[in-house]
């Protein structure tokens, strides 16, 4: 037996074991301080009141033979593919229910998408990019072409010129950058897209935090419907990162090679998945209610209100960043002509916060650090202050 020989192109996982290797070395050293932590995209604040009633609703009709479900329906529970529908159209965007596909979030579906490519296909994935658009297609077999990004563009690179590619990755808001294409530029990737052959997959895990008139959705834009494929999570949207919930739309107008792609996901769904547990997707339907709509943003707004102090203190000291505004994340220039190892061993160091190096989202990312805005506030509000003695 031969194994995916492909994984052996991977290269180590080093950013996330390399910066918990060099905090616990920090604190072994120094057991009297207390770190400030700006680095993991995780959340601190805990699920809101609607979606915590609704668990306990769903773990008591599992307890009642009236009430009991077993094996979910492969693709989704139709009371929470009508809820995403529903809260799509609210936004303008006309969806049909079967067009919706509950996930366990938009980490596993990203990857798992693949499937409806084959193997050996040609993979754009802008940079700097979140490491398992990289490391999926690595495993898959797929080439993958690097569109470098900067500080010229504002991290938001323009369709190539030319062809030749099968699939593309877009996320806006952008992770690690936090830069968010605007209707206009998304227009050009419609199109590049339909005019190419090309499918997009479309990350649209950080919408939530989007408050200027940017599109939420691809599928805002004339012609996503034949060349898109948009991966949502409730992760960050709803504090789902532990609980785990998110969801996939695959329009039923998008064909390539004589095959639809839906009935193709439909497919692949009633073959590999038994469904997301009942308990889990009651708990993400209230996410769509009018109460859980008005409690999440409550819980955004504390995100919000990190990032406008942390960009606040990098504003007064002078530094160049992205993101924070329509973002959970700001993509900074690392100070001094550093690199994004070195300055992340000096905020470390001298004063005690962590944040993620650049280096670690591909080569545009080496003079960056990205600080994320998930904090607890207490502890954002110190780091910002502290921020301003190191940047220069």
């Amino acid at each position: 037996m031969i194994p995916n020989l492909n994984y052996g192109n991977l290269k180590d996982s080093y950013l996330f074991y390399n910066i918990a290797q060099k905090t616990k070395a920090y604190l072994q050293k120094n057991p009297d301080k207390r770190l400030l932590r700006l680095g993991i995209g995780d959340v601190s604040q805990p699920l809101c009141p609607a979606v915590i009633e609704a668990l306990k609703k769903g773990v008591e009709d599992q307890a009642n033979i009236e009430t009991f479900n077993g094996y979910m329906p492969e693709c989704g529970a139709p009371f929470l593919r009508q809820a995403i529908a529903d809260h799509y159209a609210k936004r303008g965007t006309g969806l049909e229910t079967d067009e919706v596909f509950v996930s366990s979030g938009a980490s596993d579906e990203l990857g798992d998408i693949l499937d409806l490519f084959g193997r050996g296909k040609t993979v754009l994935i802008p940079e700097p990019a979140y490491p398992a658009y990289v490391d999926a297609n690595i495993m898959a077999g797929n080439k993958i072409v690097h569109l470098a990004s900067g500080r010229e563009n504002g991290f938001l690179p323009e369709p190539p010129a030319d062809g030749g590619i099968d699939v593309i990755y877009l996320c806006s808001p952008n992770n690690p950058t936090g830069a968010v294409y605007n209707r206009v530029q998304l227009e050009k990737w419609v199109e590049y897209a339909n005019s190419t052959q090309a499918v997009i997959l479309f990350d649209a895990a950080y919408e939530a935090f989007i408050e200027e008139d940017i599109p939420h959705s691809i599928f805002e834009i004339p012609g996503a419907r034949t060349c898109a494929i948009e991966i949502c999570s409730l992760s960050k949207t709803a504090g789902f990162t532990g609980t785990r919930c998110g969801y996939t739309i695959v329009p039923k107008t998008l064909e390539r090679g004589g095959m639809n792609l839906n009935a193709m996901w439909v497919r692949n769904r009633t073959t590999k998945t038994n469904g997301i547990s009942y308990i889990l997707q009651r708990g993400a339907a209230a996410v769509f209610t009018d109460e859980g709509q008005k409690q999440i943003h409550e819980t955004l707004a504390i995100y919000k209100r990190n990032a406008k102090v942390i960009m606040k203190a990098l504003d007064e000291a002078g530094a160049w960043y992205t993101g924070g505004k329509n973002a959970p994340y700001i993509w900074a220039m690392c100070p001094g002509g550093m690199d994004s190892w070195e300055f992340f061993d000096r905020l470390l160091n001298e004063i005690q916060v962590v944040a993620t190096p650049g280096a670690g989202f591909g080569e545009c990312g080496k003079q960056y650090i990205r600080f994320t805005t998930f904090g607890n506030p207490a502890d954002t509000e110190e780091a910002a202050a502290r921020l301003k003695k190191i940047f220069y």
